[in-house]
């Protein structure tokens, strides 16, 4: 009887204390002290800087993903600097454009824009490029011009490409015939209109080595609207990374400097001098060759 009188008496002891700890809650949700006017502004000013930070981390993740430092995004040359993506050893798979008319793809065209795998920056202006079919040996010629485009002389160089047509069902598939390059080295033409722009892909394909891929965006005059570029460059395989398409200038192309013909690199052709044309043949560092013109008084 005890026990239970001391229970009763704890419990009641229990619901007093409840009582007037729920009391001062009250009184303090109530009632606002000068201390705790102080603490709530300390607690929203903290709230404020956390909530700032916060934002801050975001905005750093969001516009810069792949975690540059700060170095790299105050400077300017670094910042600009752009890099490919790992090199490949096969050729992307694409198709010729269907039911081509070989005949009337020949002629004179201008390369408005230009993208090698090779090249980072661009290099090149006033690119002229010239086709032409032989029906004696069923072969494409292409002959081509173009300058240095930070030439001060704007010294014109030349050179041409060989193809055959593998498949006469597919007109528009070529293949290099020149023994310079050893591999495989397909052209396509995945599309044209004929008489106003056309589209051409090059690439080359060697054991053990990244492959060479290039492209050529064509015109019969030597601009392109905006829209006619936007609907050719949308036609490119996904391994062609158009920002590095460049233009290709064209003004101010038709007289052009001809070689010295003092130049020491220059080499007579089977022998003997010819009274127009020379070539002469610079290996580049990575392989290619490419071919001067000069004229011979």
């Amino acid at each position: 009887m005890a026990q239970c009188h001391r229970k009763q008496f704890q419990l009641q002891r229990n619901g007093d204390r409840a009582s007037e700890t729920a009391g001062r809650s009250t009184t303090i949700n109530n009632c606002s002290s000068p201390s705790s006017g102080i603490m709530e502004a300390i607690m929203g000013r903290n709230g404020s800087l956390l909530l700032t930070a916060v934002l801050i981390i975001i905005l750093d993740v969001v516009l810069d993903p792949v975690g540059a430092n700060m170095w790299t995004r105050h400077n300017s040359n670094a910042h600009q600097t752009r890099r490919r993506s790992g090199p490949s050893n096969r050729c992307p798979k694409v198709g010729a454009i269907k039911n081509f008319d070989l005949e009337r793809m020949m002629g004179c065209w201008h390369v408005v824009q230009y993208y090698a795998s090779t090249e980072e920056l661009p290099e090149y202006a006033c690119m002229r490029s010239h086709f032409s079919f032989s029906k004696e040996d069923q072969h494409i010629t292409m002959n081509f011009s173009y300058i240095f485009a930070e030439d001060p002389l704007r010294e014109k160089l030349v050179g041409n490409i060989t193809w055959m047509i593998p498949k006469f069902q597919e007109p528009g598939h070529w293949q290099h015939t020149e023994d310079i390059y050893e591999g495989i080295y397909n052209t396509y033409v995945l599309d044209t209109d004929y008489d106003t722009w056309g589209l051409v892909m090059h690439c080359a394909e060697k054991k053990k080595q990244p492959r060479y891929l290039s492209a050529l965006l064509l015109s019969r005059k030597t601009s392109l609207a905006d829209n006619e570029i936007s609907f050719l460059r949308g036609k490119l395989p996904q391994d062609i990374d158009t920002s590095f398409m460049f233009n290709i200038g064209q003004e101010s192309c038709d007289n052009l400097m001809e070689s010295s013909r003092d130049d020491p690199l220059a080499y007579v052709v089977n022998g003997r001098q010819r009274a127009k044309e020379i070539f002469k043949i610079i290996n580049k560092p990575d392989g290619r060759v490419r071919a001067r013109s000069e004229s011979r008084r």
